[in-house]
């Protein structure tokens, strides 16, 4: 089995060290990751400028570009053969709600599903990372079990969320909706060495809202939260309703 690990976290982050480290128990595995940290990139592209793919001693790929920029070159150029999954994070920090539609790990997992390649991606809900070593083997435990799915539906990622605990305070696994998340006071506004505006994204505070089987209660309660996604965002309860809208006639 061959296995592409990603990440946005960068190609020295503990995550990927780490997960790179638990796929290799159960298959052959490729890292390319970016060169530097990537979080918030989404599924962006880099197209105004050639991209670099250096190898290095441990035999991974680091890329100046984006995590998805990371995953076409790996699928493109980088790997001989095409890999049986692809793998991405283990992030520094949660990916849950909408946080699915900003993030580059997400992303990463993102782009082996329209190479049509069955993905995962993982994120560890704590920036702190104190304990996410001691989840290293119920890690290797669940991605050994979800590659041995038969019949891996091929339109479908799974998003898994570690709870940023020690290890041997999980309380199990459970499959889980995106919950919803608001930002609160993200913006802020500031002044540069010369007295101008400026404005900086990131911070503030959130405020999260779902149901019972909603991710951010799962990982909240000490479970790993397990979010099957796909990429079709159509509202199929909506379609009639638009269509009675008559958009395409003329008054």
């Amino acid at each position: 089995m061959k296995i592409l690990v990603s990440n946005d976290d960068g190609i020295l982050a503990r995550g990927l060290e780490l997960l790179a480290d638990v796929c290799s128990s159960v298959g052959q595995v490729t890292v390319v990751a970016p060169d530097r940290e990537q979080s918030g990139t989404s599924h962006s592209l880099t197209l105004h400028r050639p991209l670099r793919a250096t190898r290095r001693a441990d035999g991974a790929f680091q890329v100046d570009g984006t995590p998805t920029d990371c995953v076409m070159l790996a699928l493109g150029t980088l790997m001989p053969e095409k890999p049986d999954w692809v793998i991405s994070g283990v992030n520094h920090g949660p990916n849950m709600g909408e946080d699915v539609l900003y993030s580059g790990t997400v992303a990463a997992a993102m782009e082996g599903l329209a190479a049509g390649i069955p993905s995962i991606a993982v994120s560890y809900s704590s920036f702190d990372l104190e304990h996410l070593e001691s989840h290293r083997e119920i890690l290797r435990r669940l991605i050994g079990k979800i590659v041995q799915v038969e019949d891996f539906p091929r339109e479908t990622l799974l998003n898994v969320n570690l709870p940023g605990i020690p290890g041997d305070q999980l309380k199990g696994i459970k499959v889980t909706n995106l919950g919803n998340r608001v930002f609160h006071e993200e913006i802020a506004r500031m002044k540069d060495p010369w007295g101008r505006e400026i404005h900086w994204i990131g911070g503030g505070h959130v405020t999260w809202s779902g149901g019972s089987d909603s991710d951010f209660r799962a990982v909240g309660d000490g479970y790993i939260s397990v979010t099957p996604l796909h990429v079709d965002m159509t509202n199929y309860d909506l379609l009639e309703v638009v269509r009675g809208w008559s958009l395409g006639g003329a008054d």
